[in-house]
């Protein structure tokens, strides 16, 4: 069959590790092998998959192993980057391929069918928010500078967005954000921002640039827009067992389109046999 996309699949907010005594197994590590189970096993050839970020919960290297040792069956090339919740040193030991900028971030480019992924750093240990110093600025701005003509997708942890949940939320005017903003200033080529960190389906724009954020593989955090404060626990909702999601961003023509599943159990209500036939053919016949 002709070749008509490349597929770039999505994981974020995997956080294996986060109650590594349960038995049999965390939660967190069982969603994490149905969600892989679902995006290698369905109908949809990846052609790399993306990790953006909290792959562990406490950034130590048992739980880098485990994570590593479950995308032993991915047969794609993995391209990772650092979280808030993980560590730099992790990361490498699990993944040692992984590029580093000269400045020890993890930071770097591929390219592939006329598209270029630029994937950030943006960890400031001890910090749950986000972080792009002037190094990591100045290495982003040398590469869109350098390849003004390609088209390009940007990959971060930390979306440098406010989005009304309170408690995940960064300050409005954060450094970090206004230098990544300033980097990514007239660079016409870059066709999306993907996130992950506020364990949420967003999406907005950033600078003119379309920005989303990838839902979580280890539980969602609960969609309540209310002002939260700090020295009243209010007893809301934070966390919940909503479906681990992924996504899969399709480049096709030079265009950029993202899909988004759930892992869930659910029941097939149609298949394509040849009672449904005839409205597959109508729906093609009817194209322009």
């Amino acid at each position: 069959m002709e070749r008509i996309a490349m597929l770039i699949a999505q994981m974020t907010d995997i956080h294996i590790g986060f109650d590594p005594d349960a038995k049999p197994e965390e939660l967190n590590r069982i969603r994490f092998r149905a969600t892989l189970d679902r995006l290698l096993e369905g109908p949809n050839a990846i052609d790399m998959l993306v990790l953006t970020g909290d792959l562990t919960d406490h950034g130590d290297k048992a739980s880098f192993e485990k994570t590593a040792a479950l995308l032993e069956k991915c047969p794609v090339p993995i391209y990772s980057i650092v979280g808030n919740h993980d560590t730099r040193e992790g990361l490498l030991h699990a993944f040692p391929d992984t590029p580093v900028d000269k400045n020890g971030f993890i930071q770097y480019a591929v390219e592939q069918e006329g598209l270029r992924i630029l994937f950030l750093d943006t960890l400031e240990i001890g910090r749950h928010g986000g972080a792009f110093c002037e190094q990591r600025a100045a290495w982003l701005s040398a590469e869109l500078n350098a390849h003004p003509d390609t088209p390009t997708l940007i990959f971060m942890h930390h979306p440098p967005v406010i989005s009304g949940i309170g408690w995940m939320d960064p300050g409005p005017d954060e450094g970090w954000m206004l230098r990544f903003g300033e980097a990514i200033e007239g660079h016409s080529q870059i066709r999306a921002i993907h996130c992950g960190h506020l364990h949420r389906p967003i999406t907005t724009t950033f600078r003119g640039v379309p920005l989303s954020v990838t839902p979580s593989v280890a539980p969602l955090v609960a969609m309540d827009l209310r002002p939260i404060d700090p020295e009243n626990p209010d007893h809301r909702d934070l966390i919940t067992t909503e479906p681990s999601t992924y996504a899969v961003h399709r480049w096709s023509g030079g265009e950029l389109l993202t899909h988004y599943e759930k892992v869930s159990d659910w029941m097939v209500l149609a298949r394509y046999d040849p009672n449904l036939q005839g409205m597959i053919r109508e729906m093609f016949a009817e194209r322009e």
